[in-house]
């Protein structure tokens, strides 16, 4: 059944047809992909169900739709329609603000998250690193719902409960009792420029308002960049991630606002230029 699954989805141009084959029928038969070959196989009614689920696949709605879930670092995250779905390379930039917070744990860090979606990157940190208090900040009221039964969820699991906040990065008055207090500010924001095509999986599937950021794609980048700068303390991170084509453009943005030290760009797990970070400027004695 699996290898004809596989057949089926690659004829459908599922990238990972294999794989595909194999979460759905871990999720039909309640165990992990790690233990597939352990199971007893399937019976009658799971033989219609994962049929059911891999003619869906094939029609191109996303495997994380199907079995409910998305992995992100440590966490299975609950995923489905109304949220973006975490991607692999948005573990890199979750990472990056693990390590940061993690060299700040002993002052009980503070991180907000904007576009936080599933709270995917919130909820990494807010496990990883224990200490810190965490704030995730999403507009979409779809989204919202999958950030609250996530945080949630965590929270039953041990982890430190995150600050859920409903709001639009667009609006500079966004947690204005947080200026000049917040240690790390990340983001994952909409970021693809209008006219991209996109999988079917996204394009069907994925909130446009959570993929699409105006013509150039960078219509929330740019008050991103200035919320950002007005919550950081001095020498605070700010970590955001962006399109491929988008390094030298960020990089520019950050630049340009000029409250902003030791600019950088890095790749993604495929080696393209993805993310870039960026120190809140100490002021110095005579700007102060």
């Amino acid at each position: 059944m699996l290898t004809a699954a596989t057949a089926r989805l690659a004829a459908a141009g599922v990238p990972s047809a294999r794989v595909d084959a194999e979460l759905i029928a871990a999720s039909v038969l309640g165990t992990t992909r790690g233990r597939l070959a352990l199971s007893s196989g399937f019976i009658p009614i799971d033989e219609a169900r994962f049929d059911e689920l891999v003619s869906r696949r094939a029609a191109r709605e996303p495997v994380q739709h199907l079995t409910g879930s998305a992995p992100f670092r440590y966490l299975e995250l609950a995923v489905g329609p109304g949220v973006f779905v975490p991607r692999p390379e948005t573990e890199v930039l979750a990472g990056m603000v693990v390590d940061a917070v993690r060299d700040r744990a002993a002052d009980s860090p503070t991180i907000v998250d904007l576009c936080s979606g599933s709270g995917a990157v919130a909820l990494a940190v807010a496990h990883e690193v224990p200490g810190a208090r965490v704030i995730a900040v999403e507009r979409s009221t779809a989204a919202l719902t999958w950030l609250r039964r996530n945080a949630s969820t965590r929270a039953a699991a041990g982890d430190r409960p995150i600050e859920v906040v409903g709001g639009d990065v667009t609006d500079p008055g966004l947690l204005a009792e947080m200026s000049g207090r917040v240690d790390v500010v990340v983001c994952n924001p909409p970021y693809v420029p209008d006219a991209t095509p996109v999988p079917p999986e996204v394009a069907g599937h994925d909130p446009a308002e959570a993929v699409f950021g105006g013509p150039d794609g960078l219509a929330v980048i740019r008050p991103v960049v200035e919320l950002a700068a007005t919550l950081l303390c001095a020498d605070g991170l700010f970590a955001v991630e962006h399109d491929d084509s988008h390094a030298a453009a960020v990089g520019a943005l950050l630049a340009a606002d000029g409250r902003f030290a030791d600019v950088t760009g890095h790749r993604d797990l495929a080696g393209r230029p993805r993310f870039g970070t960026a120190r809140r400027a100490v002021p110095t004695a005579a700007a102060e």
